[in-house]
């Protein structure tokens, strides 16, 4: 067989593009004589095949960009390896791991992904990448000591492709084209069904008597003519997609619709070429237009979805002010927020954005968090106060100092981590397409007996029913049922301050039979005080006071920042300078000051030092940290944290639901009791290490329950890795937020409970669009086989039974009051 690309054809062996007169550039490749329309081109081919990739020119399924279009890029890329430049789109790793999220120009089919992914993960120093075909993003991470970015961008560009960093803005521009395209291609088709229907209703309702031979060919011509658009243009979708499923053995949902299009057009141009017979044109006008106007809506809801965690990265603007030599100087100039560094201060005046994470050092103002949290209220700021990316000062002007920009700020790892719940497929929606896969063969088997029993009995009407059953079957509805209802739900969660970081998130979330919960900064408010300080040896409080808090420093534990916070108010600074720090997870730190090593921590591991029982401890709801010195107890700081308002009314729901609530936590037995004497909770472990903690939630799973972790801060991380579905505070550790399947960014324990409720109504809406995909097939599928559904009613069934998924997959995406929701929350989950 002749290669498609060969010499002596008109078109470019890259681009397609047809051959300048007198231009042509030829190279030997691969052993061949190519023809070239451009030397970019032949670079770019030369590039591919020399890295191996010469498979791309035999699997691709669209043209690319011209070569030259990459040409000259090398100074414009050389920017991108500037700190600066990088702020924005890029995060550090562990040492010189760097990470980026970037966008890819002109990939056009599944062949560009695989090009452009290999050539990115072919570049030394490379660790991985990952390229989203539906969304063209790409996720590349590189060791810094061996790749600078500008040569991975590079090697982009050297293959045909244009990598640019990721832009939640420019997301907005990809969207539109792709729906301006989709409209365009459901314009022609419906205004070719509206004509084609005008010429097919006099063959309808006259006779042969009134409506002569030769009008009613010319009818046929016509309707031929207006066809073809919609089944070259409008259809080209469908015959693209089937065309790719059938190349790799598999079949997918365009297979039997390609086949019904293609079978009635076939039949139908055979049947004006002959001068008679019947003829489809009408019903497959309208089937294309049907099908284009239910994958449109499908598009508008799917875009409004992944939109509500788009908007993540639109919350930061553009630019900002800042006030270069502040306290001296009071004069803003205007910067590109990538040009921000931590340390810099930022004038944020009333009715801006706030550009990085930071802590105000002057003014005063109330801040609105809602797009970010959920919550409506504005939050009054001051100096000390944190203010994060993203929220909106609303009254007076306010200095703040940067701590962290961009890719690291609070906002940027919420949304890096919500993006990744978007690249993975749960595991319910891979069952879906798996049995939509042999949904399609049987459908295909259903058709071919059908055609046949018809053909051996009436042969006249063998035909149309045969393309009746191939239509009327609809595995988009059975394939949509799942993913639409999760990415709706994922969207209006996230537009709350509940952002899912997994796929699997909602899924396990609605399934959990048991939730278990940490005490601090959870189901309390995390906002620890020092009640009182115990001395028990002859070392002073200041003194005390000064060394715990050296400690703590590193620490993020709200016990930590409580004996800081303490004593700053007492007016001592921390200065002394901590050698050998160790922290030891789930129990306290361990350091050495001037030469003697200290412990500050739970009662049993300053036991180890101390070489004594600890002084009696203090009943109640309060918790102590101990301070020891080798041979010598010093100190006992009594904490003590208030309930969230929140918190009954969440374990209640939870019981009534039929749910089983469990208290973790490190604190004393008698700490931990009383919080769940108050808030009703059977099921308590004190005194638990990450180990304990991590081994509990095992045993439940071991026990066919399915846990849901609710945590706050680093002893966290364990456990939260170990439940089948974990959500961690805004306000706790990096560390459990990471690791976490979804955060809530609010805080806030009223708006979990709406979280859970919402989860198990996506579960429901999934069920009920299943349970209406299967019930359609059934009845309409044998209706079509016995005759009684002509093709354009298959074509209306088809496309209203996936716009019905769609639509209402759409009532997870409605917005209603805070306060509302939180009551039907708590009621459907009393009803569930």
């Amino acid at each position: 067989m002749a290669d498609p690309h060969s010499i002596d054809e008109a078109g470019c062996y890259h681009c397609g593009l047809p051959l300048p007169p007198g231009g042509t550039v030829t190279s030997q490749l691969a052993g061949e004589e190519r023809a070239f329309c451009c030397v970019g081109c032949e670079a770019v081919a030369h590039a591919i095949v020399g890295q191996g990739l010469q498979e791309y020119y035999r699997f691709r399924e669209a043209l690319p960009p011209r070569g030259d279009a990459a040409a000259g890029t090398a100074e414009r890329f050389r920017v991108y390896d500037d700190p600066a430049a990088q702020a924005s789109f890029v995060t550090t790793g562990d040492g010189n791991e760097r990470e980026a999220a970037l966008i890819l120009e002109g990939v056009r089919c599944a062949a560009c992904v695989w090009v452009s992914e290999q050539s990115i993960r072919r570049v030394p120093g490379v660790l991985s990448a990952q390229v989203n075909y539906a969304t063209h993003r790409a996720r590349v991470r590189w060791d810094t000591r061996r790749v600078r970015l500008s040569e991975i961008l590079g090697a982009v560009a050297a293959v045909g492709y244009q990598a640019h960093p990721y832009d939640a803005r420019h997301l907005d521009a990809v969207q539109a084209e792709e729906r301006r395209s989709a409209l365009w291609r459901l314009l022609i088709a419906g205004l070719g069904m509206t004509q084609v229907m005008m010429y097919a209703i006099p063959a309808y309702i006259a006779d042969a008597a009134t409506l002569p031979e030769d009008i009613g060919q010319l009818l046929r011509w016509a309707s031929f003519c207006l066809t073809v658009p919609v089944v070259v243009y409008s259809a080209h979708p469908f015959f693209q997609g089937a065309w790719r499923d059938l190349r790799r053995a598999r079949l997918g949902m365009d297979v039997p619709v390609v086949l019904g299009i293609g079978v009635a057009f076939i039949a139908s141009v055979w049947a004006t070429l002959r001068g008679g017979g019947e003829v489809y044109f009408d019903s497959v006008t309208m089937f294309i237009f049907l099908l284009l106007l239910g994958r449109f809506l499908e598009l508008g809801a799917r875009q409004r979805a992944v939109g509500a965690l788009a908007h993540l990265g639109k919350l930061v603007p553009e630019y900002c002010a800042r006030i270069a030599g502040y306290p001296a100087s009071r004069h803003a100039e205007t910067v590109p927020v990538g040009a921000l560094r931590r340390g810099d201060v930022m004038l944020v005046k009333p009715g801006e954005a706030i550009a990085a994470d930071g802590i105000v050092l002057e003014g005063e103002s109330v801040v609105d968090e809602s797009l970010m949290t959920g919550e409506t209220r504005p939050v009054r700021k001051a100096p000390d106060s944190a203010v994060m990316g993203g929220s909106v000062n609303r009254s007076g002007a306010l200095a703040v100092r940067v701590q962290r920009v961009g890719a690291d700020s609070v906002l940027g790892t919420i949304a890096r981590l919500a993006e990744r719940a978007t690249s993975e497929k749960p595991r319910v929606v891979e069952l879906a397409d798996r049995a939509a896969h042999w949904f399609v063969l049987a459908v295909l088997a259903l058709a071919l007996a059908t055609g046949a029993w018809w053909l051996a009995n009436d042969p006249e009407r063998a035909l149309w029913v045969t393309v009746s059953v191939l239509i009327v079957t609809c595995p988009c509805a059975l394939s949509l049922a799942t993913p639409v209802a999760l990415t709706a739900a994922t969207g209006a969660l996230a537009r709350r301050g509940f952002v899912a970081t997994r796929g699997h998130t909602i899924e396990a979330l609605a399934r959990a039979t048991d939730f278990v919960f940490d005490k601090t900064g959870t189901l309390t408010q995390g906002a620890l005080q020092v009640e009182r300080v115990e001395i028990h040896g002859g070392m002073g409080i200041a003194r005390c006071l000064a060394i715990a808090g050296a400690l703590e420093r590193a620490s993020e534990h709200p016990y930590g920042a409580a004996i800081r916070a303490h004593a700053a108010r007492a007016g001592v600074q921390d200065e002394q300078q901590v050698a050998l720090p160790r922290n030891e997870p789930g129990a306290g730190i361990e350091g050495r000051v001037e030469g003697v090593r200290y412990r500050i921590g739970s009662e049993p591991f300053c036991t180890e030092i101390a070489g004594a029982l600890a002084p009696p401890g203090v009943p109640g709801r309060a918790s102590i940290v101990h301070l020891a010195r080798e041979g010598e107890w010093l100190a006992s700081f009594v904490l003590r944290d208030a309930l969230k308002p929140e918190a009954g009314a969440l374990v209640g729901a939870l019981k009534r639901a039929g749910k089983s609530a469990h208290l973790l936590s490190g604190d004393s037995a008698e700490a931990a009791a009383d919080i769940a004497r108050t808030l009703g909770i059977t099921n308590v472990r004190a005194e638990a290490t990450p180990e304990d903690k991590r081994e509990y939630v095992k045993a439940l799973q071991a026990s066919g329950h399915v846990v849901a972790m609710i945590g706050d801060g680093v002893n966290d991380a364990p456990v939260i890795a170990q439940a089948d579905v974990s959500v961690a505070m805004a306000s706790g550790a990096r560390l459990a937020q990471v690791k976490a399947d979804a955060v809530l960014l609010s805080g806030d324990a009223g708006d979990l409970t709406w979280a859970i409720a919402q989860a198990r109504k996506a579960r429901r809406i999934i069920g009920q669009n299943i349970a209406w995909a299967v019930a359609y097939n059934a009845i309409a599928v044998p209706a079509a086989m016995v005759g009684w559904i002509t093709p354009w009613m298959a074509g209306i069934g088809m496309a209203a039974s996936s716009l019905l998924v769609v639509l209402n997959a759409g009532r997870l995406v409605g917005r209603t009051n805070v306060t509302s929701d939180r009551k039907i929350a708590v009621r459907e989950l009393k009803t569930a």
